[in-house]
C-alpha cells in the first residue's frame, strides 16, 4: 500500500520560508519520478516540481530560483524547500508520485499514480 504524507506547511510572511516533507512508504520502484503539486482555491492543480529518478528536477517558471526540491532515499523522504514566499503561492501543496520510464519527468496531473492528502501553505503580505 503506497502511502505519502506531507507535513511542513503553515503560515508565514512574505519573504519568508518553509520546507514542506512528503514521507513516503509501500513503493520501491527505480522509474519512480516525485513532484509537488499546489491548488490553490478556485485554481485548478499545478506542477510545481518535479524529481525523476536520475535525481533531474524540474521546475514551473513561477517558482523557479525560489524553490528546491529535494529526495533523502535512506528516509523515503522529499522535500521541498520554500524561500522568498510570495502571497501567490498560498495553496496546498501535494506531494505526488507518477511511473515514468527513469529520467527526466515532468507530470501532469493525469500521469499521477498516487496523492498525498496535502499540506496548507499560506503567505501573508
Amino acid at each position: 500500500q503506497v502511502q505519502l504524507v506531507e507535513s511542513g506547511g503553515g503560515s508565514v510572511q512574505a519573504g519568508g520560508s518553509l520546507r514542506l516533507s512528503c514521507a513516503s512508504s509501500g513503493w520501491s520502484y527505480s522509474s519512480a519520478c516525485m513532484a509537488w503539486f499546489r491548488q490553490a482555491p478556485g485554481k485548478e492543480r499545478e506542477g510545481v516540481a518535479a524529481r525523476g529518478s536520475d535525481g533531474s528536477t524540474t521546475y514551473a517558471a513561477s517558482v523557479k530560483g525560489r524553490f528546491t526540491i529535494s529526495q533523502d532515499n535512506a528516509k523515503n523522504t522529499l522535500y521541498l524547500e520554500m524561500h522568498s514566499l510570495k502571497p501567490e503561492d498560498t495553496a496546498m501543496y501535494y506531494c505526488a508520485l507518477a511511473f515514468f520510464g527513469g529520467g527526466f519527468c515532468n507530470p501532469r496531473r493525469s500521469q499521477i499514480a498516487y496523492w498525498g492528502q496535502g499540506t496548507q501553505v499560506t503567505v501573508s503580505s
